[in-house]
């Protein structure tokens, strides 16, 4: 992590990463394409997720979640950084020639050897069945159905552990501290993804954000009572009300989003612990 003097007000607790680790190159380009930015808005032009727009222009790298090269080594060609997702990506070269983008593990490096096998070494980067992986050991990029690629933990630090093998069935930790089973058939990679001091940056300056393209958040407080539940009265007050509201009055903290019923829910042995607060 990188510090500054406080020589400006935006500089003052501004917390930057070291992106030496990552291998100075330009991305592959037969592996990027550019998304049509649509700033939040659904087909039909209307805003559905406020909030956003603008923001550097940036290229969607094309990452292989699955299995589609079984038992076919691969060499780790580049350590790089995605505007995407929050973790650091890997391009790979495999013995045929083909290149792909994979999600990297953290102490994963340029020149390593990875593979993927129904059964194969246990090593940071390996993909393979979870029937075949022992107790104790960290995984990630899992899924969730066997042949649909990987769905779970593939943010930046994050890591489940397998905790048991029962009759079919994998036992897993995963980062939200819930314990659920899922079928040993599916795949899974051996480590824990890279880049885990992302939750200790600190952009310092509105700016940064912008460049994220994220836009300005106005408090509900600040609002006409038209605009918001929390809005109107007298100079500066309260929301008004017992429990906040989202702008089209549905509780907005401490409301269970889950559905009810749900087919995983025979999957899930134990919930996840609420934090205390």
């Amino acid at each position: 992590m990188k510090t500054y003097k406080p020589t400006t007000p935006c500089r003052r607790g501004m917390i930057k990463e070291d992106f030496s680790v990552l291998t100075k190159k330009e991305p592959e380009k037969s592996l990027v394409l550019r998304l049509k930015r649509k700033a939040g808005r659904d087909s039909s032009g209307r805003i559905t997720v406020r909030h956003k727009g603008g923001g550097a222009k940036k290229l969607y790298r094309i990452i292989d979640f699955g299995q589609r090269k079984l038992n076919i080594p691969a060499k780790v060609v580049a350590l790089e950084y995605d505007p995407y997702r929050t973790a650091f990506i890997a391009l790979l070269e495999y013995s045929d020639g083909e290149k792909t983008y994979r999600i990297a593990p953290q102490n994963l490096k340029q020149g390593d050897e990875v593979i993927i096998s129904e059964k194969a070494e246990i090593k940071t980067g390996n993909r393979m069945k979870l029937k075949h992986i022992p107790v104790g050991v960290m995984v990630y990029n899992i899924e969730a159905t066997p042949g649909k690629g990987g769905k779970l933990v593939r943010g930046a630090g994050t890591a489940a552990q397998i905790l048991a093998q029962e009759k079919g069935f994998t036992h897993i930790k995963m980062p939200s501290t819930e314990i659920r089973k899922l079928s040993g058939e599916c795949f899974a990679s051996i480590g824990i993804v890279s880049r885990p001091e992302h939750r200790f940056i600190k952009l310092g300056k509105a700016g940064k954000s912008r460049h994220r393209g994220r836009r300005p958040t106005v408090r509900g407080v600040a609002m006409n009572p038209c605009d918001h539940p929390h809005g109107g009265g007298e100079g500066r007050t309260g929301i008004g009300m017992p429990t906040p509201k989202t702008p089209w009055g549905k509780p907005a903290l401490g409301v269970k989003t889950r559905k009810k019923r749900k087919y995983s829910d025979k999957f899930i042995l134990q919930r996840r612990k609420k934090k205390k607060k």
